[in-house]
Order: structure tokens, then sequence, then C-alpha cells
């Protein structure tokens, strides 16, 4: 009688114990498998929003140095870079604003500015496939403060805020092959060119004409965009605007174009480099008499301080 119980026993303990084991399988089989997303994954922002902004000072001093110079000289330079991107599904919203300002103090030339700008451009895109948008773009850029021209080391006034500003409105096809680039080309444009200072507009200075603040251009547009991060220190990024007047020697091209080169020496201390170059057939400030247009060039080189936003 014992030995039947003790084999009863014996016999239902095994049976449990492969019972078990098997429960066991099957969990860690189904803990293996995918698991199906009946739901999409909505976890992507449609927002993309950042920055940057710079501060870079320099100063330096001397007396009685032989090989000359000035006594005392300081600079300042400060840029801010803002960013929203929008996209869901076919739409596309791309915003910057761009601001820089630079100061300059000197013994023998004294203060005046050597950078003075902001640039907001709106570009609005409809998806027709990969890589081509049907787009509309805004562009409005100017200066804060007034600026003066030295000819001959003759303080001349030549600029003021809203004098001149321009705002851009065109309708075309923004080509964006890789994340890096686009390319926008518009047939249709049209440029506003304002000069709000009265003593400027009296002059009929950046091409309106005496006594008025503003002039009207039709044309065609484009506008090339580059910024590429080579890792986590070294960026570069690149603008360049065309613009061709339909209505008055359309062959003498507007040209705008903007580059910067940012090296990071530490973790908020940067090295950068801004070169800007400006034609603008409508602005005759230069050449012997002073009555021509010519190619702007203007160039700072900077280091200090750098943070992202």
């Amino acid at each position: 009688m014992k030995r039947s119980v003790l084999l009863f026993l014996l016999i239902t303990s095994n049976a449990a114990l492969f019972a078990q084991d098997a429960i066991v399988r099957k969990l860690q089989q189904e803990s293996l498998r995918q698991i199906k997303r009946d739901i999409p994954d909505t976890s992507k922002k449609a927002w993309v929003k950042g920055g940057a902004y710079s501060l870079s000072i320099g100063q330096g001093s001397q007396s009685n140095w032989a090989a000359g110079g000035d006594d005392f000289s300081f600079t300042v330079n400060t840029t801010l870079r803002l960013y929203s991107f929008f996209k869901k599904k076919k739409h596309s919203w791309d915003n910057t604003l761009d601001i820089s300002f630079g100061y300059i103090n000197t013994t023998s030339l004294g203060s005046r500015k050597n950078d003075d700008r902001f640039d907001l451009m709106s570009k609005y895109g409809l998806s027709l496939n990969k890589k081509f948008n049907l787009a509309t773009l805004v562009n409005f850029r100017s200066q804060f403060l007034k600026g003066y021209t030295y000819p001959n080391n003759v303080k001349t006034f030549a600029s003021a805020f809203l004098s001149p500003a321009y705002l851009v409105i065109s309708q075309g096809v923004d080509y964006k092959p890789t994340i890096e680039l686009s390319i926008f080309v518009s047939p249709v444009t049209s440029r506003w060119v304002f000069v709000i200072d009265s003593t400027l507009a009296a002059k009929g200075e950046y091409g309106v004409k005496l006594n008025t603040h503003s002039i009207n251009q039709n044309g065609a547009f484009a506008t090339i965009g580059y910024q590429k991060a080579f890792n986590k220190m070294v960026s570069y990024k690149s603008r360049l605007d065309l613009f061709s007047n339909y209505k008055k020697d359309p062959q003498n091209v507007d040209v705008f174009m903007t580059n910067t080169f940012s090296a990071k020496v530490a973790r908020i201390i940067a090295f950068s480099w801004n070169v800007d170059m400006v034609y603008d057939d409508d602005v005759r400030l230069f050449g012997p008499d002073n009555t021509s247009p010519g190619l702007q060039f203007k160039s700072i080189i900077g280091i200090g301080l750098q943070v992202k936003i």
C-alpha cells in the first residue's frame, strides 16, 4: 500500500514539473516574438526649433610703440541665428532669422560699426515628390543703426534703419537633393526697396526716385542655401541670392551672398569667420566719382563665446 502511494506521488510531481517547464518555454517564446504595431508611431515632432548665439570681443593698447599703430582699439561682434522648421505630410514651412552687429573703436578712426544686419526668411512648400516642392518665399532684410562711408577719410551718411530695406515675395520651385542643400528658383518675383530716411530719399539713393521712399521691381529670383555640420566641432553655412530686374538692365544681376564658418575650440568657445559679398546695381556709391556700382566685400574673423539654443 505504501509503495503504491509513493509511486503515485512520484508520477504526480513529475507531471507537474513537465507542465511547468512547458509553460516557461511558452512564455520565453512569446517574449522573443516581435510586437506588431497596430497604432502608428506619432513620436516624430512636426516642429524643429533652435539656434545659436555668439559673442567675440577684442582689445589692444600700446604706448611709445616704435613700430607705430593705434594707442587703443576695441572691437565687439555678436550674432544670433534662430530657426524654426515645420514638416508634416506634404507640407513644410522653414523660418530663419539672422542678426549680426559689430562695433570697432580706435584712436585714429574713432568709433564706427563694422557689421549691422537682420535677415528674416520664411518659405512654405507643398511637396511634389521627394526632391521638389512648389514653394512661396518671403524675405525681409535691413539694418538697425545709421551707417557711414569714409571716402578720403570724410564721414558721409550712407544708410539708416529701414534705409535701405528689401522685401522679396516669390513663387517658384524648391529643389532639395540632400538635407544640406536647397535651390529655389522663381521667374515670378516682386521686390520692394524701401528708403525711409528723408535725407537719403531726397538724394534718390538705392534706386528710389527723388523724394520717394520705395520702389517696386519685378523679375527673376533664385536662392541657394547650403549648411553642413562636418562633425560636432566644425560647421559651414552659406546662402546666395540672385535677382534680375526685368524692367531695367536685367543682365546686371544683383548678388547677395553670406558665408559663416565655425569651429569649436572648447565647449562654449568657438572660432568664426563671416564673409559677405553684395552687388546691387542700384547702389552707386563707388568708383572715382562715387557714382558707380561695385562689389561690396566684408570679412570678420573672431573667437569668443558660442552657445546653442
